[in-house]
């Protein structure tokens, strides 16, 4: 059963990854959206693809770190009669890997401002008029990051506990509305995740996956997707998605 059609769905990080893959999935179960990224070319370019699928489809260069942008973008969707039915905050990254005692306090705020103030941004902006019609439904994108800690993860563990507590504590908030918070969990997944962790080191990237099948972007969408299309009264709080090679952080099965 499809539960979607004809639903809005505000989607940030949009452009690429979990995000891109989910927009399209949403957009050919008939949802409409509202794409947020921070790179205006790739939205001119998504943007007619997914209004080929018959929906319709709003997209502004918003950076989830940009407070000030953030509100401002949503107050134009309230005004415009946009309130999402569907939060997906996808936008996130990790920035380098290190000790704590060698890291760099810039990757360290790129990780923090987007994974968990972005999050907060988003979430602050949207929430109270989801809220004020009663529906809704929040999905987190967090990590098998956030449930187990791996070296030279530190400060991106930390973001991704936080975006696992932060469900759990929307949910709680949430209490006594008909509205629902879920996160969902990947574990390797091969996007564009490890080129930006490395900058841009495309070999290094590659490395992260050698010698087994990671999961795929679409393969991550199927998970959102299933988590969204549930019936108004069932919620997932929470859901670790992972590679069969893949045991736990550290255990995975390589060739």
């Amino acid at each position: 059963m499809n539960r979607l059609k004809g639903k809005l769905a505000l989607v940030t990080g949009a452009t690429s990854g979990f995000g891109l893959a989910t927009a399209r999935r949403l957009a050919t179960d008939g949802a409409n959206l509202v794409l947020w990224a921070r790179r205006r070319d790739r939205l001119d370019s998504i943007t007619p693809e997914l209004q080929k699928l018959g929906v319709t489809v709003r997209s502004d260069v918003v950076d989830v770190r940009d407070r000030a942008r953030v509100n401002a973008v949503a107050q134009e969707l309230v005004a415009a009669g946009l309130v999402p039915d569907i939060l997906l905050n996808n936008a996130g990254l990790a920035a380098g890997m290190s000790t704590v005692q060698d890291g760099d306090p810039d990757d360290w705020d790129r990780m923090i401002d987007t994974n968990i103030k972005g999050l907060l941004n988003v979430t602050r902006a949207v929430l109270p008029h989801m809220i004020k019609r009663n529906k809704g439904h929040i999905v987190n994108i967090g990590s098998t990051a956030g449930h187990q800690t791996y070296p030279k993860g530190n400060v991106y563990n930390v973001t991704k506990f936080g975006v696992r507590a932060l469900t759990e504590g929307m949910n709680l908030d949430l209490a006594g509305t008909n509205l629902k918070a879920s996160a969902v969990d990947p574990g390797f997944a091969e996007t564009e995740f490890s080129i930006v962790r490395f900058r841009g080191d495309t070999e290094k990237a590659k490395s992260v996956y050698k010698g087994f099948r990671p999961l795929s972007a679409e393969e991550v969408a199927d998970v959102i997707m299933y988590v969204l299309n549930l019936p108004e009264h069932v919620n997932i709080l929470d859901v670790i998605v992972m590679p069969t090679a893949q045991r736990n952080i550290y255990v995975v099965d390589r060739t």
